[in-house]
């Protein structure tokens, strides 16, 4: 392959010191962003981030360690003493269940294959374990804002916050909806999905305040996580009975052929939560 044949390194490479730039220049939109992840994130000491970029938010989280595509980025991210190694979301080099908690920080724009990228999150998971996704909203005004800046080469500074994202980076990639996200994470296995939403006022205005996260999906940048890797047949086989009885737990695996020590504790509080609800709902 000659020079002039050779693929272009990824933005996210050759101009890995501008991401941080850019949030040094957005610090709000920064805390802002740290703060929605941060709302799902119970143990980050055994998370892993895939697509950890140049360590930035894995830092400020207390995440260790990290998967990263981009060589420019990975160095920034090792100078933070993350332990990264280089490689994609969709063959991420982890063993079966090696973590609690695996965060996918607004990389699903990006991947090529965003379905066998959420299967490993799943497989990478421990029993119990749950993922963290964060990502801007295919209907979200930011993204309608950086696909109209892409599609003129520039933004319009009436409507653009005065330190916009870098056009080379919003070139890269296809936003999600949430709809989209949601089912990647069903089809994956994940259950019991909650979301947060930030950064909710116009772009423009974003960094004049940090947010705090709020629920709901509409607006900004969305959270969600989805727990349960390896949960969901405990789930399907908590149910009742009989008039009265109801089995949930490591008793609804074993009544119905499931793994008995599969579910462990997450599995049981989603178990239990359930059995409340069919009870509410009198079924």
């Amino acid at each position: 392959m000659s020079p002039t044949e050779k693929e272009l390194p990824s933005a996210f490479d050759a101009m890995a010191e501008a991401f941080d730039t850019w949030f040094a220049k957005n610090a709000n939109v920064f805390e802002s962003e740290l703060l929605a992840e941060k709302y799902f994130l119970t143990d980050p000491e055994n998370t892993v981030s895939i697509g950890c970029g140049t360590g930035l938010f894995e830092e400020r989280h207390g995440i260790p360690c990290g998967v990263e595509p981009a060589e420019g980025m990975a160095r920034l991210a090792r100078r933070r003493g993350i332990d990264v190694k280089v490689g994609s979301a969709e063959d991420v080099p982890y063993g079966d269940e090696q973590f609690n908690g695996v965060l996918l920080g607004t990389i699903l724009s990006y991947v090529k294959d965003r379905p066998k990228a959420v299967a490993e999150a799943y497989r990478i998971l421990k029993h119990g374990g749950h993922v963290v996704v964060s990502f801007l909203p295919g209907e979200g005004s930011y993204t309608m804002l950086y696909d109209l800046a892409a599609v003129k080469g520039k933004y319009n500074p009436e409507i653009s916050p005065e330190h916009p994202y870098p056009i080379e980076f919003i070139e890269e990639g296809t936003w999600c909806s949430t709809r989209e996200v949601t089912e990647l994470l069903k089809r994956a296995g994940f259950v019991d999905m909650e979301y947060v939403q930030t950064l909710t006022r116009h772009p423009k205005y974003s960094n004049d305040s940090v947010e705090g996260p709020s629920r709901g999906t509409t607006r900004g940048i969305t959270s969600s996580s989805g727990a349960g890797s390896r949960e969901r047949l405990t789930l399907e086989n908590t149910k009742k009975i009989c008039p009265g009885v109801y089995v949930a737990g490591m008793s609804a695996n074993a009544a119905f052929g499931g793994p008995r020590m599969g579910p462990i504790f997450g599995g049981m509080l989603l178990s239990g939560k359930r059995v409340a609800e069919l009870i509410l709902d009198g079924r």
